[in-house]
């Protein structure tokens, strides 16, 4: 679980009122999510915010376009600094945005004619950056234009440096993994980080196969995803809001990863369990099916707005939601306490590529020590005998492996545990934890441990 920021109220458009009689609504909406991230804010809240108004059809467009340009800035980057005296680190960040969207349009977008991709860049640029900066926009996507077919970029010699740009990831990150997994396994991570995942579901109050036969009548054929027994793969495109099965409640969305950390979980039936950092719900839903009550709670107003808006959609009325901090005791001592801990969340890139921009090795640390407070305060609920699972989305070991041996070296009373035969399938067991990994399995990493009380 990456962390969020604080909840913002909505923003004007920074292209000013005017902006709407030359450039679409979509474009406008991109530039300003985009001016959302530089400010701090995640690319998941930055979008809801701005294509609020916007049909399905332009929020699909929105979403291709800036996913798609986030996947690929390091290689757009390369063209346009070979285009831009002093590069485009010598430019206003807005308008090197600006510039980026464009050529991605230009580039990558096919159903973008090139006169609109450099017409509509270059009338946002002057209206938000004035005439000159317009200028300089328009020389720059037409020359990428006119050289498209002989923009070859030069790889650079150094392995590591040609991965990062190739795959459009930070050097520093490319660095560590190769060192742990070599170059070969290192690319298809990076290869698999660039390629969009599904839309996963999990039935809720029906069967799979009811659920699956619902969705074929109203025209959409899902399909098995992969390692999470009951899961369901939306095909691209679908509208999931608009699905009556989703307004009935009958399902809720959650990649195979995090599915598979509460199947890994393997919590008794009956059992009172507190879900603790557990917007924005899917893991609590999981533990609900079996569970005498989850106690769901986590920081921050808008984070327990969103965990509190999925559990009354699909009405799981043995969930308590409430806002708490863990570290402050956040509820009795219970039977089972799971804790998604924030994290680098370096294993869900393929769904938030901002993250790998926003990330800095020195998070990876500041992470690390707050993981291992909320574990100590954590291990503090779990009644004797009972279960803590801790887990997070995140592929680096400082995490995850580091931090189970630095919690049992200090709780002599604790052990770590596998589940249950069958419980999750062998190939993401790796010495009784779970370990699913981007690049092996196909779908987002994550770590799981389940350890036990002494009772």
């Amino acid at each position: 679980m990456t962390p969020a920021p604080a909840g913002r109220g909505a923003r004007p458009s920074r292209s000013g009122g005017a902006a709407r009689l030359n450039v679409t609504d979509a474009r406008i909406a991109a530039a300003d999510c985009l001016a959302d991230l530089r400010e701090g804010d995640l690319l998941d809240v930055a979008f809801e915010r701005h294509v609020q108004s916007l049909d399905a059809r332009d929020r699909r467009w929105v979403q291709e376009l800036v996913w798609g340009m986030l996947r690929r800035r390091a290689m757009l980057d390369a063209v346009l600094d070979a285009r831009v005296k002093g590069g485009t680190v010598r430019l206003d960040a807005d308008v090197a945005d600006l510039l980026r969207l464009g050529a991605d349009q230009l580039l990558h977008m096919g159903s973008v004619p090139p006169y609109a991709a450099i017409a509509q860049t270059v009338e946002l640029v002057k209206i938000r950056h004035g005439q000159g900066a317009g200028g300089l926009a328009n020389a720059v996507l037409r020359r990428i234009d006119r050289e498209r077919d002989a923009l070859g970029v030069a790889m650079p010699t150094d392995p590591i440096d040609a991965l990062a740009l190739e795959f459009g990831h930070p050097r520093w990150l490319v660095a560590r993994w190769v060192a742990r997994w070599g170059a070969a396994d290192t690319a298809k991570l990076l290869d698999a980080n660039n390629t969009p995942g599904p839309l996963t579901i999990r039935p809720y109050n029906i069967v799979t196969e009811q659920l699956e036969a619902t969705l074929q009548a109203a025209g959409v054929e899902p399909t098995d995803a992969p390692l999470a027994r009951g899961s369901l793969a939306l095909p691209a495109g679908v509208a999931m809001t608009e699905l009556g099965a989703f307004k009935q409640g009958l399902f809720f969305v959650q990649d195979a990863a995090a599915t598979l950390v509460t199947q890994y979980a393997s919590v008794a039936p009956g059992s009172i369990v507190a879900d603790l950092c557990a917007a924005p719900g899917g893991k609590t839903l999981e533990l609900a099916r079996t569970a005498q009550v989850v106690l769901a709670s986590d920081r921050g107003t808008g984070r327990v707005k969103r965990l509190a808006e999925n559990v009354r959609r699909v009405d799981a009325r043995n969930v308590h939601v409430f806002a708490a901090d863990v570290r402050d005791g956040a509820t009795m001592p219970v039977d089972a306490v799971v804790i998604d801990v924030p994290c680098t969340g370096t294993g869900t890139f393929r769904r938030h590529p901002d993250a790998r921009w926003r990330l800095k090795i020195s998070d990876i640390a500041v992470m690390a020590a707050t993981q291992r407070s909320l574990a100590r305060s954590a291990a503090k609920l779990v009644k004797a005998g009972g279960l803590l699972i801790y887990s997070t989305c995140s592929l680096e070991p400082e995490e995850n492996d580091a931090q189970i041996e630095s919690f049992l070296s200090e709780h002599d009373d604790w052990t770590l545990e596998p589940p249950p035969e069958g419980a999750v399938p062998a190939e993401v067991l790796d010495a009784g934890r779970l370990r699913v990994l981007p690049q092996k399995h196909g779908v987002d990493g994550a770590f799981a441990a389940r350890l036990r009380k002494r009772a």
